[in-house]
């Protein structure tokens, strides 16, 4: 564990600790929580207080100390809950990996040559993937149009927020989507609690739209798994796994005309 790991699992486990209640399935604290267990232990705060809850949510798993206390099939997530306001809670499912058993689907990759030599591996990397190549609309199977990046808001009992890329999509029929994309390079870990929050945000901001939430994530340079997302209960907001693919970007000359007719065997079997 680095010096900063170690520093963050000290601060946020004390905080838990100050304000948990046995068997409670919340634990409430304020952001300047994490200045007070500073102080008491004596530890180094880094200049963005918001990293320390960052790196629990996306990055690294919660000390053992509190993980322990989660009931079997349970886990414990931290949810943003007001202005510098958040909970602990237990949910069944924190974060979600690309299964590694299933197919590759490969595209022609029409990614700029000058980007392809200035991109980095990480999120902007792959947000710019994803858009000159047009994987959102065919993963969704809509006709999708970015309408935003970095798109900065708040959502009532959550706080601030921010999805890396909004799309407007629309079918065949006319139906009008709004699609925020999440999306995670390097170590960085998709986790439901963000997904959670994008379908607040469609609900409260684009209530007459369609919501189809879609997460990325790099499996390395040109292996791009995508996500999608349905609601189980839309009372407590429980999200499932719709669909999930993963997408080869090759050189034309890597996809071959045998690979062509299986594609459209697989899709003439489908209709």
């Amino acid at each position: 564990m680095s010096d900063t790991q170690n520093r963050y699992a000290q601060l946020i486990e004390y905080v838990f600790f100050q304000h948990y209640t046995k068997g409670s399935p919340i634990v409430s604290f304020q952001r300047e929580a994490l200045e007070k267990a500073a102080a008491e232990l004596n530890v180094l705060l880094p200049k963005n207080l918001g990293d320390i809850i960052y790196s629990f949510r996306y990055r690294s798993p919660l000390p053992t100390a509190i993980t322990k206390l989660a009931p079997k099939g349970m886990e414990w997530v931290i949810r943003a809950s007001g202005k510098a306001k958040y909970d602990f809670c237990l949910t069944k499912i924190s974060r979600f990996a690309p299964n590694p058993l299933l197919s590759e689907i490969k595209i022609p990759d029409g990614t700029p040559g000058v980007i392809e030599r200035y991109a980095f591996s990480d999120e902007q990397g792959l947000l710019a993937k994803l858009r000159y190549n047009r994987l959102i609309d065919i993963f969704t199977g809509l006709t999708c149009y970015s309408l935003q990046n970095h798109l900065r808001t708040t959502v009532p009992k959550i706080g601030q927020i921010e999805i890396d890329e909004l799309y407007i999509g629309i079918d065949k029929k006319g139906v009008h989507y709004i699609i925020p994309v999440q999306a995670k390079g390097g170590k960085d870990q998709l986790g439901t609690v963000q997904i959670e929050q994008d379908f607040m945000m469609c609900h409260h901001k684009f209530p007459t739209l369609l919501c189809c939430p879609v997460a990325a994530q790099f499996m390395d340079n040109d292996l791009i798994a995508l996500f999608a997302f349905d609601i189980e209960d839309r009372n407590e907001i429980r999200v499932t796994i719709r669909d999930e693919k993963h997408y080869r970007l090759v050189n034309h000359h890597e996809l071959s005309d045998d690979e062509i007719n299986e594609y459209r065997k697989m899709a003439e079997i489908k209709h």
